[in-house]
Protein backbone atom coordinates (compact mmCIF):
# COMPACT_ATOMS: atom_id res chain seq x y z
CA UNK A 1 0.00 0.00 0.00
CA UNK A 2 1.18 3.63 -0.66
CA UNK A 3 2.53 5.41 2.01
CA UNK A 4 -0.09 7.94 3.70
CA UNK A 5 1.17 11.75 3.25
CA UNK A 6 2.47 13.14 6.22
CA UNK A 7 0.61 15.67 7.74
CA UNK A 8 1.16 18.29 10.39
CA UNK A 9 -0.71 20.77 12.60
CA UNK A 10 -1.72 23.70 11.38
CA UNK A 11 0.25 25.95 13.67
CA UNK A 12 -2.48 28.33 15.34
CA UNK A 13 -4.70 26.87 14.28
CA UNK A 14 -6.70 25.36 18.32
CA UNK A 15 -9.92 26.89 18.78
CA UNK A 16 -11.32 26.64 22.38
CA UNK A 17 -15.16 25.39 22.37
CA UNK A 18 -17.71 28.54 22.96
CA UNK A 19 -18.75 28.79 26.55
CA UNK A 20 -22.12 27.94 26.73
CA UNK A 21 -23.04 26.54 23.57
CA UNK A 22 -24.10 22.57 23.23
CA UNK A 23 -23.46 20.48 20.32
CA UNK A 24 -26.54 19.34 18.62
CA UNK A 25 -25.59 17.10 15.97
CA UNK A 26 -22.73 16.79 12.85
CA UNK A 27 -23.65 19.14 10.01
CA UNK A 28 -24.81 17.14 7.26
CA UNK A 29 -21.62 16.43 4.87
CA UNK A 30 -23.31 17.84 1.82
CA UNK A 31 -23.93 21.29 3.05
CA UNK A 32 -21.99 23.60 1.14
CA UNK A 33 -19.62 26.55 1.90
CA UNK A 34 -16.58 28.69 1.33
CA UNK A 35 -13.76 29.22 3.61
CA UNK A 36 -10.31 31.57 3.17
CA UNK A 37 -6.87 30.00 3.00
CA UNK A 38 -4.33 32.95 3.89
CA UNK A 39 -0.80 32.14 2.17
CA UNK A 40 2.48 33.25 3.44
CA UNK A 41 3.82 36.22 1.76
CA UNK A 42 6.60 36.10 -0.86
CA UNK A 43 9.37 38.36 1.57
CA UNK A 44 7.97 39.67 5.12
CA UNK A 45 7.31 43.38 5.58
CA UNK A 46 10.44 45.19 6.99
CA UNK A 47 9.45 45.87 10.54
CA UNK A 48 12.22 48.39 10.87
CA UNK A 49 11.32 50.41 7.63
CA UNK A 50 10.02 54.60 8.17
CA UNK A 51 6.80 53.61 7.90
CA UNK A 52 7.08 52.24 11.27
CA UNK A 53 9.18 54.55 12.74
CA UNK A 54 8.89 57.84 14.72
CA UNK A 55 9.34 59.79 11.10
CA UNK A 56 7.10 62.43 10.00
CA UNK A 57 4.26 61.80 7.48
CA UNK A 58 5.97 64.34 4.93
CA UNK A 59 9.48 62.19 4.56
CA UNK A 60 7.67 58.36 4.71
CA UNK A 61 7.31 56.75 1.37
CA UNK A 62 4.55 54.59 1.48
CA UNK A 63 4.34 51.39 -0.90
CA UNK A 64 1.81 51.73 -3.50
CA UNK A 65 -1.10 48.47 -3.79
CA UNK A 66 0.53 47.12 -6.61
CA UNK A 67 4.01 47.02 -5.32
CA UNK A 68 3.15 45.87 -2.39
CA UNK A 69 1.21 42.65 -4.57
CA UNK A 70 4.96 42.50 -6.38
CA UNK A 71 6.74 42.08 -3.45
CA UNK A 72 4.60 41.20 -0.74
CA UNK A 73 2.05 39.26 -2.11
CA UNK A 74 1.26 35.94 -2.24
CA UNK A 75 3.71 34.00 -4.42
CA UNK A 76 1.82 32.44 -7.75
CA UNK A 77 4.17 28.67 -6.90
CA UNK A 78 2.42 28.93 -3.62
CA UNK A 79 -1.47 29.49 -4.66
CA UNK A 80 -0.69 26.78 -7.50
CA UNK A 81 0.33 24.42 -4.26
CA UNK A 82 -3.13 25.22 -2.11
CA UNK A 83 -4.97 24.89 -5.18
CA UNK A 84 -4.06 21.88 -6.25
CA UNK A 85 -4.38 20.39 -2.45
CA UNK A 86 -7.82 21.87 -2.69
CA UNK A 87 -8.53 19.68 -6.17
CA UNK A 88 -7.14 16.55 -4.95
CA UNK A 89 -9.81 17.00 -1.86
CA UNK A 90 -12.92 17.63 -4.08
CA UNK A 91 -12.48 21.30 -3.26
CA UNK A 92 -13.52 24.39 -5.62
CA UNK A 93 -11.05 27.75 -5.90
CA UNK A 94 -13.44 30.43 -5.92
CA UNK A 95 -11.20 33.05 -5.90
CA UNK A 96 -7.33 33.12 -5.90
CA UNK A 97 -6.24 37.04 -4.63
CA UNK A 98 -2.23 37.56 -4.21
CA UNK A 99 -2.43 40.44 -2.87
CA UNK A 100 -4.58 39.53 -0.18
CA UNK A 101 -2.56 36.56 0.33
CA UNK A 102 -5.92 34.92 0.18
CA UNK A 103 -7.63 31.71 -1.33
CA UNK A 104 -11.02 31.17 -1.41
CA UNK A 105 -11.93 27.27 -1.55
CA UNK A 106 -15.59 26.40 -1.59
CA UNK A 107 -16.94 22.79 -0.41
CA UNK A 108 -19.15 20.46 0.95
CA UNK A 109 -18.64 19.99 4.95
CA UNK A 110 -17.61 16.41 4.48
CA UNK A 111 -14.43 17.17 1.94
CA UNK A 112 -13.59 20.41 4.31
CA UNK A 113 -13.53 17.61 7.02
CA UNK A 114 -11.36 15.41 5.56
CA UNK A 115 -8.93 18.17 3.82
CA UNK A 116 -7.96 19.81 7.21
CA UNK A 117 -8.96 16.51 9.60
CA UNK A 118 -11.73 18.12 11.53
CA UNK A 119 -14.79 17.64 13.29
CA UNK A 120 -17.79 19.92 11.86
CA UNK A 121 -20.67 20.36 13.99
CA UNK A 122 -23.80 22.23 14.79
CA UNK A 123 -24.00 24.07 18.17
CA UNK A 124 -27.06 26.15 19.91
CA UNK A 125 -26.14 29.18 22.65
CA UNK A 126 -28.10 31.86 23.63
CA UNK A 127 -27.56 33.67 20.35
CA UNK A 128 -28.72 31.04 18.09
CA UNK A 129 -26.75 28.20 16.02
CA UNK A 130 -23.51 27.99 14.21
CA UNK A 131 -21.21 25.37 12.34
CA UNK A 132 -18.11 25.17 15.40
CA UNK A 133 -15.17 23.05 15.58
CA UNK A 134 -12.88 22.77 18.34
CA UNK A 135 -8.85 21.83 18.49
CA UNK A 136 -6.29 21.78 15.93
CA UNK A 137 -6.54 21.61 11.76
CA UNK A 138 -3.69 19.67 9.65
CA UNK A 139 -2.70 20.13 6.73
CA UNK A 140 0.20 18.00 4.43
CA UNK A 141 3.56 18.50 5.45
CA UNK A 142 4.57 20.25 1.63
CA UNK A 143 1.79 22.72 2.54
CA UNK A 144 3.39 23.43 6.48
CA UNK A 145 4.90 27.55 6.21
CA UNK A 146 2.47 28.21 3.10
CA UNK A 147 -0.78 28.21 4.94
CA UNK A 148 -0.65 30.65 7.67
CA UNK A 149 -4.45 29.88 8.30
CA UNK A 150 -7.69 28.37 7.74
CA UNK A 151 -10.70 30.44 8.24
CA UNK A 152 -14.31 29.90 8.00
CA UNK A 153 -14.57 26.40 8.92
CA UNK A 154 -16.11 27.76 11.84
CA UNK A 155 -18.87 30.31 11.81
CA UNK A 156 -19.48 31.50 14.99
CA UNK A 157 -20.12 34.62 16.01
CA UNK A 158 -16.48 36.15 16.51
CA UNK A 159 -16.87 40.28 17.58
CA UNK A 160 -19.35 42.29 19.42
CA UNK A 161 -20.03 46.55 18.34
CA UNK A 162 -19.08 48.67 21.15
CA UNK A 163 -21.95 51.50 21.08
CA UNK A 164 -24.14 51.90 24.08
CA UNK A 165 -27.48 53.78 23.72
CA UNK A 166 -28.27 56.43 26.72
CA UNK A 167 -31.15 55.14 28.66
CA UNK A 168 -33.28 57.00 30.84
CA UNK A 169 -31.72 54.22 34.04
CA UNK A 170 -27.94 55.31 32.74
CA UNK A 171 -28.29 59.26 33.06
CA UNK A 172 -26.59 60.35 35.97
CA UNK A 173 -27.67 63.77 38.39
CA UNK A 174 -25.20 65.93 36.82
CA UNK A 175 -26.50 64.88 33.19
CA UNK A 176 -27.65 68.23 32.71
CA UNK A 177 -23.96 69.54 32.42
CA UNK A 178 -23.04 66.37 30.79
CA UNK A 179 -25.17 66.75 27.96
CA UNK A 180 -24.80 64.91 24.55
CA UNK A 181 -23.16 66.47 21.33
CA UNK A 182 -23.47 66.33 17.71
CA UNK A 183 -20.34 65.21 16.04
CA UNK A 184 -19.79 68.85 14.96
CA UNK A 185 -19.82 70.25 18.44
CA UNK A 186 -17.42 67.54 19.06
CA UNK A 187 -15.27 68.55 16.64
CA UNK A 188 -15.24 72.27 18.02
CA UNK A 189 -14.79 71.05 21.25
CA UNK A 190 -11.66 69.33 20.05
CA UNK A 191 -10.22 72.15 18.01
CA UNK A 192 -10.15 69.99 14.98
CA UNK A 193 -8.79 72.33 12.35
CA UNK A 194 -11.26 74.72 10.49
CA UNK A 195 -11.34 75.38 6.70
CA UNK A 196 -11.32 71.26 6.00
CA UNK A 197 -13.77 68.72 4.60
CA UNK A 198 -11.59 65.72 4.51
CA UNK A 199 -11.91 66.16 0.11
CA UNK A 200 -9.96 63.43 -1.41
CA UNK A 201 -9.68 61.23 1.05
CA UNK A 202 -11.84 57.93 1.65
CA UNK A 203 -13.18 56.59 5.18
CA UNK A 204 -13.23 52.74 4.93
CA UNK A 205 -16.05 51.85 8.03
CA UNK A 206 -16.09 47.92 8.76
CA UNK A 207 -19.31 46.43 9.68
CA UNK A 208 -20.07 42.85 10.91
CA UNK A 209 -23.81 43.28 10.74
CA UNK A 210 -27.00 45.52 10.79
CA UNK A 211 -27.21 48.45 7.93
CA UNK A 212 -28.15 52.10 7.07
CA UNK A 213 -31.13 53.84 5.59
CA UNK A 214 -30.34 56.60 2.79
CA UNK A 215 -33.12 58.32 4.26
CA UNK A 216 -31.94 58.81 7.71
CA UNK A 217 -28.91 59.81 6.13
CA UNK A 218 -30.60 62.75 4.54
CA UNK A 219 -32.46 63.83 7.47
CA UNK A 220 -29.33 63.52 9.74
CA UNK A 221 -26.98 65.93 7.34
CA UNK A 222 -29.85 68.06 6.55
CA UNK A 223 -30.13 68.76 10.52
CA UNK A 224 -26.45 69.54 10.80
CA UNK A 225 -26.78 71.40 7.60
CA UNK A 226 -24.00 69.63 5.91
CA UNK A 227 -24.28 68.14 2.27
CA UNK A 228 -25.79 65.02 2.36
CA UNK A 229 -21.89 62.28 2.18
CA UNK A 230 -21.30 59.68 0.01
CA UNK A 231 -21.73 56.60 1.30
CA UNK A 232 -20.95 53.58 -0.87
CA UNK A 233 -21.36 50.00 0.14
CA UNK A 234 -19.28 46.95 -0.68
CA UNK A 235 -20.49 43.54 0.11
CA UNK A 236 -17.88 41.25 1.33
CA UNK A 237 -18.40 37.19 1.96
CA UNK A 238 -22.46 37.80 0.83
CA UNK A 239 -23.33 40.07 3.29
CA UNK A 240 -25.23 43.24 2.90
CA UNK A 241 -26.68 46.43 3.76
CA UNK A 242 -29.58 45.38 5.95
CA UNK A 243 -31.03 47.61 8.36
CA UNK A 244 -33.43 46.25 10.74
CA UNK A 245 -33.94 48.37 14.03
CA UNK A 246 -32.14 50.40 16.41
CA UNK A 247 -31.53 48.08 19.13
CA UNK A 248 -30.09 45.92 16.21
CA UNK A 249 -26.38 46.69 14.59
CA UNK A 250 -27.53 49.16 12.78
CA UNK A 251 -26.53 51.54 15.86
CA UNK A 252 -23.07 50.52 15.28
CA UNK A 253 -23.55 51.45 11.45
CA UNK A 254 -25.23 54.75 12.02
CA UNK A 255 -23.21 56.00 14.51
CA UNK A 256 -19.74 54.94 12.46
CA UNK A 257 -21.08 56.27 9.46
CA UNK A 258 -22.33 59.52 11.29
CA UNK A 259 -19.21 60.73 13.10
CA UNK A 260 -17.26 59.98 10.10
CA UNK A 261 -19.02 61.95 7.74
CA UNK A 262 -19.92 64.51 9.98
CA UNK A 263 -16.11 65.41 10.63
CA UNK A 264 -14.98 65.13 7.27
CA UNK A 265 -18.21 65.67 4.90
CA UNK A 266 -16.56 65.74 1.67
CA UNK A 267 -14.41 62.17 2.29
CA UNK A 268 -15.84 59.11 0.70
CA UNK A 269 -17.78 56.70 3.04
CA UNK A 270 -17.14 53.64 2.43
CA UNK A 271 -18.87 50.79 4.39
CA UNK A 272 -17.22 46.71 4.10
CA UNK A 273 -20.26 44.79 4.95
CA UNK A 274 -19.16 41.25 6.32
CA UNK A 275 -20.73 38.22 8.63
CA UNK A 276 -19.71 38.46 12.01
CA UNK A 277 -17.10 35.26 11.82
CA UNK A 278 -13.30 35.56 12.12
CA UNK A 279 -13.42 34.82 8.20
CA UNK A 280 -15.81 37.55 7.16
CA UNK A 281 -13.57 39.75 9.61
CA UNK A 282 -10.65 39.25 8.16
CA UNK A 283 -11.73 39.42 4.59
CA UNK A 284 -13.43 42.97 4.67
CA UNK A 285 -9.93 44.15 6.49
CA UNK A 286 -8.24 42.93 3.44
CA UNK A 287 -10.66 44.07 1.10
CA UNK A 288 -10.62 46.99 1.90
CA UNK A 289 -7.19 47.79 2.33
CA UNK A 290 -6.47 46.55 -0.79
CA UNK A 291 -9.70 47.91 -2.54
CA UNK A 292 -7.63 49.76 -5.53
CA UNK A 293 -11.00 51.61 -6.59
CA UNK A 294 -11.70 53.19 -3.33
CA UNK A 295 -8.05 53.90 -2.25
CA UNK A 296 -9.17 54.20 1.52
CA UNK A 297 -6.64 56.26 3.69
CA UNK A 298 -8.02 55.55 7.22
CA UNK A 299 -10.21 52.53 8.17
CA UNK A 300 -12.75 52.67 11.43
CA UNK A 301 -13.25 49.30 13.41
CA UNK A 302 -15.80 49.60 15.98
CA UNK A 303 -16.14 45.88 16.29
CA UNK A 304 -13.85 43.47 18.91
CA UNK A 305 -13.83 40.47 21.98
CA UNK A 306 -11.67 39.65 24.64
CA UNK A 307 -8.19 37.94 23.20
CA UNK A 308 -9.49 34.81 24.29
CA UNK A 309 -12.16 34.35 22.31
CA UNK A 310 -9.41 34.57 18.99
CA UNK A 311 -7.23 31.74 17.59
CA UNK A 312 -3.74 32.51 17.73
CA UNK A 313 -3.88 32.08 13.37
CA UNK A 314 -6.68 34.67 13.89
CA UNK A 315 -4.59 37.09 15.37
CA UNK A 316 -1.75 37.09 13.82
CA UNK A 317 -3.05 36.89 10.01
CA UNK A 318 -4.86 40.30 11.50
CA UNK A 319 -1.92 41.58 12.88
CA UNK A 320 0.05 41.36 9.51
CA UNK A 321 -2.69 43.05 7.56
CA UNK A 322 -2.21 45.73 9.47
CA UNK A 323 1.32 45.84 9.22
CA UNK A 324 0.05 45.98 5.49
CA UNK A 325 -1.64 49.02 6.61
CA UNK A 326 1.55 50.57 8.09
CA UNK A 327 3.01 49.72 4.46
CA UNK A 328 0.36 51.39 2.48
CA UNK A 329 -0.07 54.41 4.58
CA UNK A 330 -3.62 53.40 5.90
CA UNK A 331 -4.35 54.45 9.46
CA UNK A 332 -6.59 51.54 11.59
CA UNK A 333 -8.76 53.17 14.30
CA UNK A 334 -9.91 50.51 16.32
CA UNK A 335 -12.24 50.66 19.52
CA UNK A 336 -10.95 49.75 22.95
CA UNK A 337 -14.06 47.97 24.40
CA UNK A 338 -16.93 49.00 26.72
CA UNK A 339 -16.72 46.77 29.58
CA UNK A 340 -13.35 48.46 31.92
CA UNK A 341 -10.75 46.33 32.47
CA UNK A 342 -12.23 42.93 32.90
CA UNK A 343 -13.24 43.36 28.77
CA UNK A 344 -16.46 41.43 29.74
CA UNK A 345 -14.89 38.05 31.08
CA UNK A 346 -15.64 36.99 34.69
CA UNK A 347 -13.06 35.35 36.07
CA UNK A 348 -11.68 38.10 37.57
CA UNK A 349 -8.75 39.25 35.66
CA UNK A 350 -7.83 42.03 33.71
CA UNK A 351 -7.99 41.63 29.67
CA UNK A 352 -8.22 43.76 26.50
CA UNK A 353 -10.08 43.81 23.14
CA UNK A 354 -8.65 42.35 19.73
CA UNK A 355 -8.23 43.76 17.24
CA UNK A 356 -7.34 47.19 19.39
CA UNK A 357 -4.69 45.25 21.10
CA UNK A 358 -2.71 44.67 17.77
CA UNK A 359 0.03 46.71 17.98
CA UNK A 360 -0.18 47.58 14.80
CA UNK A 361 -3.54 49.90 15.21
CA UNK A 362 -4.44 53.22 16.99
CA UNK A 363 -6.32 51.98 19.58
CA UNK A 364 -9.32 53.85 20.97
CA UNK A 365 -10.45 54.47 24.70
CA UNK A 366 -13.04 56.41 26.07
CA UNK A 367 -13.56 59.83 27.82
CA UNK A 368 -16.97 61.41 29.48
CA UNK A 369 -16.68 64.82 28.45
CA UNK A 370 -18.47 68.16 29.88
CA UNK A 371 -18.62 71.24 28.35
CA UNK A 372 -19.05 74.64 29.28
CA UNK A 373 -20.34 76.81 25.99
CA UNK A 374 -17.47 76.24 23.32
CA UNK A 375 -15.27 74.72 26.10
CA UNK A 376 -14.39 71.37 27.40
CA UNK A 377 -14.26 72.11 31.44
CA UNK A 378 -13.75 68.73 32.57
CA UNK A 379 -12.89 65.21 30.73
CA UNK A 380 -12.27 61.94 33.27
CA UNK A 381 -11.80 58.32 32.13
CA UNK A 382 -15.56 57.00 31.12
CA UNK A 383 -16.48 54.59 33.67
CA UNK A 384 -20.08 53.70 34.79
CA UNK A 385 -19.52 49.86 35.98
CA UNK A 386 -18.20 47.23 34.97
CA UNK A 387 -20.42 46.98 31.64
CA UNK A 388 -19.97 50.68 30.70
CA UNK A 389 -16.44 51.62 30.94
CA UNK A 390 -13.40 51.87 28.81
CA UNK A 391 -11.76 49.25 27.78
CA UNK A 392 -7.71 49.37 28.65
CA UNK A 393 -4.95 47.20 29.86
CA UNK A 394 -2.29 44.84 28.80
CA UNK A 395 -2.08 42.34 26.32
CA UNK A 396 -1.67 38.88 27.11
CA UNK A 397 -0.28 37.83 23.31
CA UNK A 398 1.56 40.53 21.84
CA UNK A 399 4.97 42.01 23.43
CA UNK A 400 5.83 45.58 24.07
CA UNK A 401 6.10 47.31 20.52
CA UNK A 402 9.09 49.17 20.01
CA UNK A 403 7.75 52.52 20.24
CA UNK A 404 5.59 51.44 23.60
CA UNK A 405 9.56 51.38 25.48
CA UNK A 406 9.41 54.42 26.18
CA UNK A 407 6.54 54.55 28.52
CA UNK A 408 5.92 52.88 31.61
CA UNK A 409 3.51 49.69 31.57
CA UNK A 410 1.90 48.22 33.98
CA UNK A 411 3.11 44.70 32.32
CA UNK A 412 5.38 43.31 30.23
CA UNK A 413 2.93 43.24 27.07
CA UNK A 414 1.52 46.02 24.25
CA UNK A 415 -0.79 48.45 26.35
CA UNK A 416 -3.79 49.79 24.88
CA UNK A 417 -5.25 51.94 24.67
CA UNK A 418 -3.36 54.75 22.72
CA UNK A 419 -6.21 57.72 22.36
CA UNK A 420 -9.43 58.55 24.01
CA UNK A 421 -12.25 60.86 23.08
CA UNK A 422 -15.74 61.31 24.59
CA UNK A 423 -17.64 58.18 24.78
CA UNK A 424 -19.80 58.34 27.83
CA UNK A 425 -23.18 57.55 26.88
CA UNK A 426 -23.94 60.68 29.74
CA UNK A 427 -21.73 62.92 27.40
CA UNK A 428 -22.65 60.81 23.97
CA UNK A 429 -23.95 61.84 20.34
CA UNK A 430 -26.71 62.74 19.08
CA UNK A 431 -27.46 59.97 15.94
CA UNK A 432 -30.37 59.30 13.93
CA UNK A 433 -31.08 55.53 13.46
CA UNK A 434 -34.13 53.85 12.06
CA UNK A 435 -36.07 57.03 12.12
CA UNK A 436 -35.26 57.66 15.45
CA UNK A 437 -32.98 60.45 16.74
CA UNK A 438 -30.88 58.62 19.71
CA UNK A 439 -27.80 59.28 21.35
CA UNK A 440 -25.40 56.73 22.03
CA UNK A 441 -21.92 56.00 23.25
CA UNK A 442 -19.16 54.04 23.52
CA UNK A 443 -15.52 53.30 22.08
CA UNK A 444 -17.32 52.94 19.08
CA UNK A 445 -17.18 56.54 18.29
CA UNK A 446 -14.28 57.00 19.54
CA UNK A 447 -12.73 55.19 15.91
CA UNK A 448 -14.56 57.01 13.48
CA UNK A 449 -14.34 60.19 15.47
CA UNK A 450 -10.19 60.01 15.34
CA UNK A 451 -10.81 58.67 11.64
CA UNK A 452 -12.39 61.91 10.65
CA UNK A 453 -9.76 64.03 12.41
CA UNK A 454 -7.02 61.91 10.80
CA UNK A 455 -9.31 62.32 7.05
CA UNK A 456 -8.56 65.95 7.95
CA UNK A 457 -4.90 66.05 8.37
CA UNK A 458 -4.73 63.67 5.55
CA UNK A 459 -6.02 66.45 3.45
CA UNK A 460 -3.95 69.28 4.52
CA UNK A 461 -0.54 67.50 4.50
CA UNK A 462 -1.19 65.92 0.83
CA UNK A 463 0.37 62.83 2.39
CA UNK A 464 -0.96 59.87 4.67
CA UNK A 465 -0.81 60.47 8.35
CA UNK A 466 -0.24 56.48 8.27
CA UNK A 467 0.83 54.88 10.93
CA UNK A 468 0.68 57.04 13.81
CA UNK A 469 1.92 55.43 17.35
CA UNK A 470 5.62 55.82 16.96
CA UNK A 471 4.87 59.66 16.50
CA UNK A 472 2.54 60.11 19.38
CA UNK A 473 4.95 57.89 21.94
CA UNK A 474 8.36 59.57 20.53
CA UNK A 475 8.99 62.97 18.97
CA UNK A 476 5.31 64.23 19.49
CA UNK A 477 4.87 62.87 22.93
CA UNK A 478 4.86 65.72 25.80
CA UNK A 479 3.82 68.59 23.68
CA UNK A 480 0.49 68.68 24.62
CA UNK A 481 -1.26 67.94 21.04
CA UNK A 482 -3.92 65.84 23.13
CA UNK A 483 -5.38 66.58 26.37
CA UNK A 484 -3.82 64.30 28.77
CA UNK A 485 -6.89 62.52 30.95
CA UNK A 486 -5.69 62.15 34.76
CA UNK A 487 -8.54 61.77 36.84
CA UNK A 488 -10.68 58.29 36.88
CA UNK A 489 -10.32 54.81 36.07
CA UNK A 490 -11.59 51.72 34.41
CA UNK A 491 -11.51 49.02 36.92
CA UNK A 492 -7.83 47.78 37.60
CA UNK A 493 -6.26 50.55 35.67
CA UNK A 494 -6.18 54.28 36.58
CA UNK A 495 -5.86 57.46 35.11
CA UNK A 496 -2.69 59.50 35.79
CA UNK A 497 -0.22 61.85 34.01
CA UNK A 498 1.19 61.13 30.21
CA UNK A 499 0.19 57.49 28.95
CA UNK A 500 -2.45 55.45 31.03
CA UNK A 501 -4.13 52.18 30.45
CA UNK A 502 -7.41 54.20 30.32
CA UNK A 503 -7.04 56.99 27.82
CA UNK A 504 -3.94 56.39 26.26
CA UNK A 505 -1.98 59.48 25.40
CA UNK A 506 -5.59 61.58 25.81
CA UNK A 507 -8.04 63.06 23.65
CA UNK A 508 -7.31 65.66 20.41
CA UNK A 509 -6.30 68.89 20.64
CA UNK A 510 -6.66 68.78 16.43
CA UNK A 511 -5.02 71.73 15.66
CA UNK A 512 -2.13 71.28 17.75
CA UNK A 513 -1.77 67.54 16.31
CA UNK A 514 -1.79 68.90 12.60
CA UNK A 515 0.50 71.21 13.70
CA UNK A 516 3.09 68.58 15.10
CA UNK A 517 2.19 66.34 12.13
CA UNK A 518 3.13 68.88 9.37
CA UNK A 519 6.39 69.34 11.43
Amino acid sequence: MPEKPKRVVLRGSAKAPLEGARAVGAVPGDERFEVTVRVRPKSPLDPTSKVNADVLPKNRTYLSRQDYTKQHGADPADIAKVTAFAQKNGLVVVEASPERRSVVLSGTAAAFSKAFEVKLEQFEHDQGTFRGRSGELTIPADLDGVIEGVFGLDDRPQAKPHFQPRSSSSVKPKAAAAASFTPLQLAKLYDFPSGLDGSGECIAIIELGGGYRTADIKTYFKSLGLAVPKVKTVRVDGARNHPSTPDSADGEVMLDIEVAAAIAPKSQIVVYFTPNTDQGFLDAITTALHDNTHKPSVISISWGGPEASWTSQSMSQYDQAFQTAAALGVTICVAAGDSGSSDGETDGNTHVDFPASSPNVLGCGGTELVASGSAISSETVWNEGTDSATGGGISSTFPVPTYQKSVKLPGAFRGVPDVAGDADPNSGYQVRVDGQDLVFGGTSAVAPLWAGLIALINQKLGTPVGFLNPLLYGSLSGKGLLHDITVGNNGAYSAGPGWDACTGWGSPDGSKLLSGLGG
